[in-house]
């Protein structure tokens, strides 16, 4: 029994000098990632490495944090208020539910220390709004997410994202494109933060039409997954609508490998294997190339030719998706 109880014993805690922080791992030697043995240790070193990187992509946003106490084969916890204990130092915001009227003091990530602390209560992914601190009802990020349904090949989601970016050139649009750390590629636009949810999204759906009138054979934008083609891609403009989230630029993914959503050049989406990049691989890229995404806050585009597509559509009788839940 005695040896029984040692061999659980816990590793003991370490303590990480993070910038001007200092922030207690427990349990380092905990295996997260059962496909290479990756522990709770390498998932803070990971962030860590891309630390420029996922601040950027953070930075100032509400962000709901997915745990795995037990590591990813365990299970996931979706987290919108920043976890009980939380040094002074943690920084959130807050934010307000209508549909249950209720409020939430969400993660808000100015410094890499943050992430740090995040990870050592077990989060792994990082899942952003798309809206600031200084306004959390007016977004500034647009994000167009190319989500294959499950008979698309990769080529075809290939294929879109260059037809997105096409459209994105017509628009005077700079598109940033990402893996999503599964089987799609995300494309995040930086907007003036001068419209609502409900518009950015109006304005989003208004994209996505105008992608699936130039690849009608690859694209769908049918709102109800079962009446969606299954071998297309969906340009999923829902990813737009309030506290909807996914993973950020540089999170780490809650699957064996631990996938990461990796900022990529616009020409190596021909050849891009996204299962290639994971907490392994990624920090020598991130070291080598830097942040792809980093100069994104540099410019912003105006939405207001989206809407007027909007507006066109809907005299024309285009169908409403219904609104999303709050």
């Amino acid at each position: 029994m005695a040896e029984s109880k040692a061999a659980k014993a816990k590793t003991p805690a370490i303590e990480l000098e993070v910038g001007e922080r200092t922030v207690r791992i427990s349990n380092p030697d905990r295996v997260y990632f059962p496909a290479r043995g990756e522990t709770k240790l390498d998932l803070v070193n990971y962030y860590l490495s891309v630390g420029d990187g996922i601040v950027r992509a953070l930075r100032e946003r509400p962000c709901m944090l997915h745990r795995f106490p037990s590591g990813v084969s365990g299970d996931k916890v979706h987290q919108k208020r920043l976890p009980n204990g939380a040094p002074p130092w943690m920084e959130t915001v807050r934010v307000h539910f209508p549909r249950y009227n209720r409020t939430a003091d969400e993660l808000c990530v100015t410094e890499v220390a943050h992430v740090a602390w995040a990870v050592q209560m077990s989060t792994v992914e990082f899942h952003p709004w798309n809206s600031r601190r200084a306004d959390t009802e007016k977004p500034d990020e647009w994000r167009i997410d190319l989500d294959p349904m499950p008979d698309c090949p990769f080529d075809r989601v290939r294929r879109v994202a260059q037809v997105a970016r096409e459209v994105l050139d017509d628009l005077g649009a700079t598109g940033y494109p990402k893996t999503s750390g599964g089987s799609g590629i995300h494309i995040y636009v930086r907007v003036e933060p001068e419209y609502g949810f409900s518009d950015v999204r109006r304005a989003a759906l208004a994209f996505a039409r105008e992608v699936e009138r130039r690849a009608p054979d690859d694209v769908t934008t049918t709102w109800w997954r079962k009446d969606r083609d299954p071998s297309k891609v969906f340009v999923d403009f829902n990813q737009n609508a309030r506290d909807h989230t996914i993973a950020s630029a540089y999170s780490v993914r809650g699957n064996p490998e631990g996938t990461v959503s990796t900022p990529i050049h616009w020409d190596e989406i021909e050849t891009v294997d996204p299962k290639a990049f994971t907490i392994a691989t990624v920090p020598a890229r991130f070291a080598e190339l830097g942040d792809l995404h980093a100069t994104i806050d540099d410019s912003a585009y105006s939405l207001n030719t989206l809407i007027e597509w909007a507006e066109r559509d809907e005299r024309e009788g285009a169908e409403e998706p219904p609104p999303p839940e709050e």
